[in-house]
């Protein structure tokens, strides 16, 4: 099975999220990172820090790579997450207008008015 997109995160910072009264972080989830040594390349845990970026998704998981259900770092979702997410990190899943396609017989009947 490949990679999941979710249909909306938002980039932030990992220290506006350790505002949190109650987070917790699983470190061990962290993404790897490929680094050379001696001419060789290796995968190691990234190293969580302040400056991290993570992805709040739309189901209010936090998650160290862009996609859903990998790499999940917090995913303890309580109505007190939820109010945090909005109102302190200002969290909104936008909605998008599906724009309104008229027949064609209703664009030539404006035309020729």
């Amino acid at each position: 099975m490949g990679k999941v997109m979710g249909a909306y995160c938002k980039a932030y910072y990992l220290k506006d999220m350790r505002k949190y009264k109650d987070w917790t972080e699983n470190v061990e989830n962290a993404r790897d990172e490929k680094k050379e040594i001696d001419g060789e390349e290796i995968k190691e845990k990234r190293i969580l820090t302040n400056e991290s970026i993570v992805y709040l998704q739309e189901n209010y998981v936090v998650t160290d790579d862009i996609y859903k259900e990998e790499n999940i770092l917090f995913n303890n979702v309580t109505d007190e997450w939820e109010s945090f997410c909005k109102n302190e990190l200002n969290f909104k899943i936008p909605t998008y207008d599906t724009p309104v396609i008229k027949n064609s017989s209703e664009n030539e009947a404006i035309a020729h008015k």
